[in-house]
């Protein structure tokens, strides 16, 4: 008697919750003023006495580098375009590595939760936060497309402290417009996600490294890029996380790599590890390249 009255009194919780909580549609063609991380940082910096100017520059998603679009999926969510706001399967293995820790991490969340949590939630770590969390997540698959959830994402995510948004976050670590990343560097600002306020370069944390090489070999084993890619991706992540810049040295040998002093691509955008603008075909997965095209993010 007493679960069943404990069940109802949730599912009304629940219930009072969804209408409470914001009408995501507007947002499927108007960009949000303002977001609650970057409220909260301002309210954290003022309590601190310190002064704080946010740095953001909204951008489409066909301005910014789809290696940078496929490197934050492959790191944070490589089944985005396959599920409705959840990755069960990722929230089981996170659930089953906190009860093996002792303690529960970041992990399993994806990129539409990142999105609920970043425009509406802050991060403070409750059950009632993750609840509203799951709720505003299904609201952003009901309401935006694919495209339109990936695009606000890129832009209102925290990449250092008081940079919000990818081209923001370009100019700030690399000095470069979001359309102007290489792999090495979209790899590594994808692994600056998990702990952007942590971040740094030259030299970079041991954290960071790991993740960028990995993202690096993610994108491979994805088909993102080729072998010749990888190669010279490498050789830079490694140079850029020791404080040096530019793509001087030759890449590693590989066997399917063009013979020494080829260009890695007969294209000029993708000689030095650069592609043209984001398309709605670069977004299409590549176990689902037959399926329809994700909408417009505008």
């Amino acid at each position: 008697m007493l679960a069943a009255a404990a069940s109802c009194a949730v599912v009304a919780w629940v219930a009072v919750l969804w209408f409470t909580l914001p009408d995501v549609s507007g947002l499927a063609k108007k960009n949000p003023k303002t977001t609650a991380l970057i409220e909260q940082r301002r309210a954290e910096a003022a309590a601190d006495g310190r002064r704080f100017a946010p740095r953001q520059r909204w951008t489409t998603l066909d301005r910014v580098s789809p290696r940078l679009v496929h490197a934050v999926i492959v790191s944070e969510d490589a089944k985005f375009f396959g599920h409705e706001g959840f990755d069960w399967e990722a929230i089981r293995d996170a659930a089953e590595r906190g009860v093996e820790q002792g303690h529960f991490s970041r992990g399993g969340s994806t990129i539409t939760q990142q999105l609920a949590k970043n425009l509406y939630l802050g991060t403070e770590r409750t059950l009632s936060r993750k609840v509203k969390e799951a709720l505003l997540a299904v609201k952003l698959e009901q309401s935006l497309s694919k495209r339109r959830i990936l695009a606000l994402y890129l832009n209102v995510a925290e990449w250092a402290p008081g940079t919000f948004g990818v081209e923001a976050a370009s100019r700030r670590w690399f000095g470069c417009s979001a359309s102007e990343l290489s792999t090495a560097q979209a790899a590594i600002l994808a692994s600056m996600l998990p702990a952007p306020r942590k971040a740094a370069l030259g030299p970079a944390p041991r954290w960071l490294a790991r993740r960028a090489r990995r993202c690096v070999g993610r994108l491979r084993s994805a088909g993102r890029i080729d072998a010749s890619d990888q190669a010279w991706a490498r050789v830079e992540v490694d140079r850029l996380l020791a404080g040096e810049s530019g793509l001087d040295e030759e890449p590693p040998k590989d066997d399917d790599s063009p013979r020494r002093g080829d260009p890695p691509s007969s294209s000029d955008a993708v000689a030095n590890g650069r592609e043209p603008p984001t398309t709605d075909a670069d977004l299409v997965p590549v176990s689902d390249a037959a399926a329809s095209q994700p909408a417009q993010d505008r």
